[in-house]
C-alpha cells in the first residue's frame, strides 16, 4: 500500500507492507534512490506492518520495486504499473 501526505511544498510518501509477507528484510528500490538497494528498508511499526517514507518535489513520477532477502524482487499490486516497475505520480 502507498500513502500520500503533503508537507511544505512537497510530498511524503510512504511505502507499506504487511510485517512478515515477505519474510525477512524489504527495501524500496527506484529511480527516487538510483536503484540502490538497502537504502530504503521498510521498518516495524506497532500496527503490524513495515514502513518506509520518502518525500518528494510535488509533480514527481518515480518508478519503484521491492526487493527482498535473497534477490526476490516483487511488485506493488496497489500501485500503477508501466509494465515493468510500480510508478507513483505526486
Amino acid at each position: 500500500m502507498i500513502k500520500r501526505a503533503r508537507d511544505n511544498g512537497s510530498t511524503r510518501i510512504t511505502f507499506c507492507l504487511p510485517v512478515d509477507d515477505p519474510a525477512g528484510r524489504v527495501s524500496v528500490v527506484g529511480d527516487f534512490n538510483g536503484w540502490e538497494p538497502g537504502r530504503h528498508t521498510l521498518v516495524r511499526r506497532s500496527n503490524g506492518t513495515r514502513s518506509v517514507a520518502v518525500t518528494l518535489a510535488p509533480g514527481s513520477t518515480v518508478r519503484f520495486r521491492y526487493l527482498a532477502e535473497n534477490g526476490v524482487w516483487f511488485d506493488d499490486e496497489s500501485a500503477e504499473h508501466d509494465g515493468q516497475n510500480g510508478i507513483v505520480t505526486v
